[in-house]
């Protein structure tokens, strides 16, 4: 699928790797559809984008919104090829913590945000993709997905985030599979540490000690390193049903 033929919905699209990647595909001549929580940021992510990108209030773990927003989006565009998942959060916390146990909404919610928000936005934008006219190989559409790498290497205080990320990591390959009869492709990249919006009010000192942790290059990853893999996934039809690392080859420590 050439870029320029895109029209994608976007999560977590006004800042980010989401931000990037609808950066990346607008500037080749795709359409994009933001949706995120951030109504300020939303709209002016779309206004930078310019007329080929619209923003979408959405949350990514309500059922019957997403599936709204998603058809919103699709009639917007005059068509819907592709949907990214970028939207998350952090969930930090051990399970046994100062303050006593992880409560369980604190580990239920980054599930929902991460996990769960991911395959809503993914079975609602394959319930359309489904009905695209087939191109080349009968293709008739691309689901992307994010984790991480501490989807594999998780360290202590992760144990949300790691499950959330591990599911998604886990759902890529059953999900290919059944949308293999449509023509639609699933895969999921799995960042490293990148520099976001996350990053920035990081104390120097530890963030010097991330880039340390990364053998080569040493340095944390771009956001344009991130959507460059995307739009090569988005361009290659012969990648389906796995993951992709991107991180400079960094292992988590246990801590």
């Amino acid at each position: 699928m050439q870029l320029d033929q895109i029209k994608a919905v976007v999560t977590g699209g006004a800042s980010g790797l989401g931000f990037a990647v609808a950066k990346r595909l607008v500037g080749h001549g795709a359409q994009v559809a933001l949706l995120d929580v951030n109504d300020e940021k939303g709209q002016a992510a779309a206004a930078e984008l310019g007329a080929h990108a619209r923003f979408f209030r959405a949350d990514v773990t309500s059922e019957d919104g997403i599936a709204a927003t998603v058809l919103e989006a699709q009639r917007a565009m005059g068509g819907l090829n592709a949907a990214i998942n970028c939207a998350g959060i952090l969930g930090a916390g051990r399970v046994l913590g100062k303050e006593g146990p992880m409560p369980l909404k604190t580990f239920a919610g980054t599930v929902m945000v991460n996990l769960v928000g991911s395959f809503n936005v993914a079975k609602a934008a394959a319930a359309l993709m489904q009905h695209n006219a087939p191109g080349e190989d009968g293709e008739r559409g691309v689901i992307v997905n994010t984790a991480s790498i501490a989807a594999f290497e998780g360290q202590i205080g992760q144990a949300a985030y790691s499950a959330s990320k591990g599911g998604v990591v886990g759902m890529t390959l059953p999900m290919a599979r059944e949308f293999a009869r449509i023509g639609v492709r699933v895969m999921t990249v799995a960042p490293g540490v990148f520099h976001t919006p996350m990053v920035d009010g990081m104390p120097e000192q530890v963030y010097q000690s991330l880039c340390a942790q990364v053998p080569y290059p040493s340095r944390l990853g771009k956001p344009e390193e991130f959507a460059d893999t995307v739009a090569f996934i988005l361009q290659n039809r012969y990648l389906n049903g796995g993951v992709i690392r991107i991180d400079g080859a960094i292992r988590m420590q246990p801590k």
